[in-house]
């Protein structure tokens, strides 16, 4: 029954090879990631970390300019981390919500005709 686990795991995440999927540990961490690559004992996830920029000289979470505070610019960043298939309880794609539809049908434009 092991071996069946492993082997669902390892396919379900080959299926989701480059999307953004919430990993959940048999020990009950979550996290969320990119599937980079899979091999047969491990998966590569590229998992994101926000990342605050910092100027040289300011220790303040916030610059001045003209009495206002401004806060600092805040980019994400991947790493890689391998994880073994064993560890993996769960694997489930990242729910994104769908944009509403348009309120009118789109008809293309055709200026030519």
């Amino acid at each position: 029954m092991y071996q069946s686990d492993l082997r669902n795991m390892h396919d379900q995440c080959k299926n989701y090879l480059s999307y953004h999927v919430t990993l959940t540990m048999t020990d009950g961490r979550t996290m969320d990631g990119i599937i980079d690559n899979v091999t047969s004992d491990y998966v590569s996830v590229l998992v994101g970390e926000d990342v605050m920029d910092r100027e040289e000289g300011e220790e303040s979470d916030t610059r001045y300019y003209g009495g206002y505070g401004i806060p600092r610019r805040r980019f994400r960043r991947f790493r890689r981390f391998d994880f073994p298939l064993a560890t993996l309880a769960a694997l489930a794609l990242l729910p994104y919500i769908a944009p509403p539809p348009p309120p009118y049908p789109y008809y293309p434009y055709y200026p030519y005709y």
